[in-house]
């Protein structure tokens, strides 16, 4: 199954800053050709449901792996079965409306 997901990784303990543990998990996600897109608050993903939570969760060993002790992490995500839209297709539509 086809989803786009929203992935926001809070690592806790680390200090204020948490850019570089963000940071990491962006190779993460495109190796496994979800075509992360960054924003202010967490990373937008696409691609098939097992794909997807795989790469999360290599996401979460690897902050892990730089010293996090905890992550947080929160995530939401959809589906469709009607018809193929990726997130570029959802922002191109909500653009149309600017002019």
């Amino acid at each position: 199954m086809k989803i786009t997901a929203e992935l926001c990784v809070i690592p806790m303990g680390v200090g204020v800053s948490v850019s570089r543990y963000v940071a990491a998990c962006e190779p993460i996600l495109r190796q496994a050709g979800l075509n992360p897109q960054l924003h202010a608050y967490g990373t937008n993903v696409e691609g098939e449901w097992d794909d997807v939570f795989a790469a999360f969760k290599r996401c979460h060993q690897a902050i892990h792996d730089m010293g996090a002790v905890r992550v947080f992490t929160t995530v939401k995500l959809g589906s469709r079965n009607d018809r193929a839209q990726s997130n570029d297709d959802k922002i191109a539509s909500a653009r149309s409306y600017f002019d």
